[in-house]
């Protein structure tokens, strides 16, 4: 007598099992015979891959900016000065801005809060002579470790205030600098600060900063 089992119809889902290897099967004979790839898979031909053959150019993403909008972010300023804009700004008025702006963040004085927000002004009795390679835990502020006064106004520019990056003017950025080096005892608390006169600044350490002139894998 058979058995029952050996009579039984195949269960739905083993018929499914059944008609997905013939499917594979029938694909992967097209695909070693040399037609042409099913229909299923035209999505993955060469014009839909990114950099394939007969790839689109485009992907119609986002939009050429204008030049407003290039000048707005082109405000990088290098040690030189050399894209430093026209404008000006006083310690007295960097003062006010700095209390107003930056205070909340960088300490009343700029002493910092710790942990999150940098001192800005002092320098660390432990830091003269610039031991920092020997002793990295040392306080590091504008007066004892910022090398170049255009560096100054640049990254007062880009990047603050920190919830309002890139919205201080040309003439708030001259202040805030003016007051920041003020305050290093760097320039006279009378001064106003514009291109010309920021580029003359030397910091006080400037001279501990060298080119790194190391090619790459030397020594190895």
């Amino acid at each position: 007598m058979r058995s029952l089992s050996s009579r039984r119809q195949p269960t739905r889902p083993t018929a499914a099992i059944a008609g997905m290897i013939v499917c594979m099967a029938v694909t992967l004979a097209s695909c070693t015979s040399g037609d042409a790839a099913p229909a299923t898979f035209a999505s993955y031909d060469a014009g839909a891959v990114p950099g394939g053959p007969g790839a689109a150019k485009s992907y119609a993403l986002g939009h050429p900016p204008n030049d407003s909008a290039l000048r707005a972010m082109n405000v990088d300023v290098g040690p030189d000065g050399a894209e430093l804009p026209a404008g000006h700004g006083s310690v007295a008025e960097g003062a006010l801005l700095f209390a107003a702006q930056c205070a909340s963040c960088h300490g009343k004085a700029g002493e910092g809060i710790a942990p999150a927000y940098p001192a800005l002004v002092g320098r660390d009795p432990k830091a003269e002579g610039f031991p920092f390679a020997r002793e990295p835990g040392l306080t590091r502020t504008i007066g004892n470790y910022w090398p170049y006064a255009t560096t100054v106004f640049d990254y007062v520019k880009r990047a603050m205030p920190l919830a309002t990056p890139g919205t201080l003017t040309d003439d708030q950025t001259y202040a805030l600098t003016a007051y920041l080096l003020a305050a290093n005892a760097i320039i006279p608390d009378t001064s106003t600060l514009d291109a010309t006169r920021l580029r003359a600044v030397k910091m006080p350490y400037r001279d501990n900063f060298v080119p790194d002139d190391r090619t790459p894998n030397a020594g190895r």
